[in-house]
């Protein structure tokens, strides 16, 4: 990659380092909920028996709600006038709530049929996620406008990506805990003992960015004011949020810069979580022929290298994004982790289980550069978007790219239980499943992600968004706010 000339930031364009710890708690919070769900989900199928299909549906119809309710959150915070901000009540009281109701949906009662758990799970979760919009949205909002340099935002998305990963190390070890015949009497029972833990933890970090991070925008600029001034009826304002939101949505959305970061985003999380899950299958049932307790070992040790990996490749990312381009770099860590992926082919053996550890620490480039880069990079959007509409809309922005990835995410986690299903795969024939079986798991967990992935590189080529465009959009963007 060809050395790049940088400008150097300014202090009054600088993060106190406790500040950036302060916000990656949300960041901890934000990765916990999200990754703990989509890996206790493997307890309904081998604790209560349902069918891997049901399941993925199960875990994909709540995050439809999404698509309205993330851009919608969006907004409402974007257009939040209150003594405490835009952001910060609703990441209080969202991380409080989503702690909460995440304890609640895994209190799952025993002896019921198939059916009964389905809609049971599908009502708590959509609950849930509601809950986990309003702490969210706000709180990547948040982030987005905490510094208006280029830099010390990757920077800081670098220190939030790290404490962030943290929730990655533990999650891993979730199925080994609940599967733990020490602990409790079934997989079932551990997941209502864990899910607690988890909430009441949420619950308490979730809400410090709110408490203690500081908004550098009280309040939407220039527009809102103006509107702040018009004397109408409900009715009249409500007509007016509507065809706001809509035009704010529909603007955002015909965004070229911000549409490539979203599909890129979508295509190497999303190729990466496909397999998430279906990669516990192939080690459990083709490394170690359908040791589920073995198999639960070693998938713990396997994330465990993941995540620690993922902080040394988070730490070099954002060191080297002062001598190279935040594109530039997306091409490197993508592409180290396409090669991890391939090696997954020769590693996954169960001649020498211990192999499989050796292809994590090149997958972790992908995830640990992609989220560094894309959220300093869309902080980057955000300010061409107010110098070409006058708004600011962190809330609306943050809240559609990370719709375009949990939707994504529901696609994965439906996805994966149907190809489950398509291999032949069979939960009765435990480690006696078929040879074609075993082999098209295999396939599908190593030839996706590196597919998505080599797209989203094809994509992002044609990104222009550099550091010199971004000064020159921070230069007209400061001397409009002197000029007002």
């Amino acid at each position: 990659m060809p050395h790049v000339e940088h400008t150097f930031t300014a202090e009054a364009d600088k993060i106190a380092f406790s500040q950036k710890v302060i916000y990656g708690f949300g960041a901890l919070a934000n990765n916990l909920l999200g990754a703990a769900i989509g890996m206790m989900s493997i307890v309904l199928v081998t604790g209560l028996k349902m069918n891997p299909a049901v399941v993925g549906l199960l875990m994909a119809l709540p995050r439809l709600t999404d698509a309205l309710t993330d851009p919608l959150m969006g907004f409402i915070s974007d257009h939040t006038r209150s003594r405490w901000g835009r952001r910060k009540p609703y990441i209080f009281f969202g991380a409080i709530f989503a702690g909460l109701i995440f304890a609640l949906l895994w209190q799952l009662p025993s002896g019921y049929s198939e059916s009964f758990y389905f809609w049971y799970f599908l009502l708590g979760s959509i609950l849930f996620y509601l809950a986990y919009t309003v702490f969210a949205t706000p709180w990547v909002a948040l982030g987005y406008e905490l510094t208006p340099d280029y830099h010390e935002r990757t920077r800081l998305m670098g220190v939030t990506n790290f404490m962030g990963q943290f929730a990655w190390v533990g999650v891993p070890w979730l199925y080994a805990i609940m599967q733990n015949e020490n602990l409790f009497s079934d997989p079932v029972e551990g997941a209502r003992s864990v899910a607690i833990g988890i909430g009441i933890f949420v619950a308490i970090i979730g809400i410090l960015p709110a408490i203690y991070c500081k908004e550098r925008f009280q309040s939407s600029p220039e527009i809102s004011d103006q509107k702040n001034d018009i004397k109408e009826s409900f009715g009249e304002g409500l007509k007016r949020n509507v065809k706001d939101f809509l035009h704010g949505f529909a603007i955002t959305i015909k965004f070229k810069p911000f549409l490539k970061l979203c599909v890129a985003t979508f295509l190497v999380f999303n190729g990466f979580m496909l397999v998430s899950a279906f990669t516990s299958y192939v080690i459990i049932y083709y490394v170690f022929g359908g040791d589920q307790v073995l198999g639960a070992e070693y998938m713990g040790w396997s994330g465990t290298v993941s995540a620690i990996s993922t902080f040394g490749v988070i730490v070099l990312v954002t060191k080297l994004s002062t001598r190279y381009s935040k594109r530039q770099l997306f091409f490197f860590s993508t592409g180290v982790s396409i090669f991890g992926f391939g090696l997954k082919w020769f590693c996954f053996t169960p001649s020498n289980p211990l192999l499989l550890l050796i292809p994590a620490p090149f997958i972790a480039f992908g995830l640990g550069g992609l989220f560094t880069l894309m959220s300093s990079m869309m902080a980057d959007v955000c300010d061409l978007d107010e110098l070409n509409t006058g708004e600011r809309r962190e809330g609306m922005y943050g809240s559609i790219f990370w719709w375009v990835v949990k939707l994504g995410m529901a696609l994965a986690l439906a996805l994966s239980g149907i190809l489950l299903n398509m291999t032949g795969f069979d939960i009765d024939l435990a480690g006696a499943q078929a040879e074609k079986t075993l082999f098209l798991m295999r396939i599908f967990d190593i030839a996706i992600p590196m597919v998505a992935s080599a797209i989203a590189i094809w994509i992002i080529v044609t990104y222009d968004l550099d550091e010199d465009k971004a000064n020159t959009v921070r230069q007209a963007l400061e001397a409009r706010r002197n000029a007002v």
